[in-house]
């Protein structure tokens, strides 16, 4: 399955896998940490990495999908082996989170995923893949404002699951996802999962702080639609937000 490199903690698993892939590395090969002091996650963005959650990052060969198609991939699969071992209700959120809630309360983030194309002869057609998921986190070591975003585990779970067991859960989902890529009839089937579980639809989206109208689905390569008056938008890149209640 590829080698398994650990640490109690290190600046960033991603960019560490990201020197595993560029040096050959198998798929599957991994690395995990307990805690990130240089954590990362898209468009730049700090990553918060308190003791108590997994952060992973995991070389996968998907083939030539496209980055967005194959996060959400992730994200459906990833969500659907949550829900299934954990009863925890998940939802797709554009294009990299897995958010869930309790009935009257606002949908929070449970895991996040970040993807890296890594090119080069050595590495072929290769991309890794961060995952953090918030297993029973220090919730006093998040910054205050990101406290009352985030979801995790415990909350659902009692007793909270391992790390061992959730990284288990990961690795198998996120190897799941890149033979599903690599195959068009797996991968039709996953989009179509991918549209049954996308959080939003119908309700009003931002996009790098713009208003754009409101969700409607996925393209084909994993696209956001948006409803924009008589116009509907394809949004590949941004930062989203939706609106709390439709």
């Amino acid at each position: 399955m590829g080698l398994r490199e650990f640490y109690a903690e290190i600046p960033s698993t991603q960019d560490r896998a990201i020197e595993l892939a560029r040096a050959g590395a198998d798929e599957g090969t991994r690395v995990v940490a307990r805690t990130q002091s240089a954590g990362r996650g898209r468009l730049d963005h700090s990553w918060a990495s308190p003791p108590g959650s997994l952060y992973l990052s995991i070389v996968l060969r998907p083939g030539e999908v496209p980055s967005g198609l194959l996060a959400l991939l992730l994200g459906a699969r990833l969500g659907r082996a949550l829900s299934d071992r954990y009863g925890v209700p998940l939802r797709v959120k554009w294009p990299n989170d897995l958010l869930t809630s309790r009935p009257g309360e606002p949908a929070r983030k449970l895991s996040g995923i970040l993807l890296d194309r890594v090119e080069g002869p050595p590495a072929g057609a290769t991309v890794v893949a961060g995952i953090g998921v918030n297993v029973a986190p220090s919730r006093d070591r998040f910054p205050p404002d990101v406290r009352s975003l985030v979801a995790a585990l415990d909350q659902f779970v009692a007793p909270p699951p391992s790390l061992d067991d959730v990284e288990e859960l990961v690795v198998a989902a996120a190897l799941a996802a890149a033979r599903s890529a690599r195959d068009p009839a797996q991968s039709a089937r996953g989009l179509a999962e991918c549209r049954a579980a996308l959080f939003g639809i119908g309700r009003r989206a931002w996009v790098d702080g713009v208003p754009r109208g409101r969700i409607r689905g996925l393209a084909d390569d994993g696209a956001l639609l948006l409803e924009d008056g008589p116009d509907l938008v394809s949004i590949r890149a941004g930062d989203l937000r939706v609106e709390e209640t439709a």
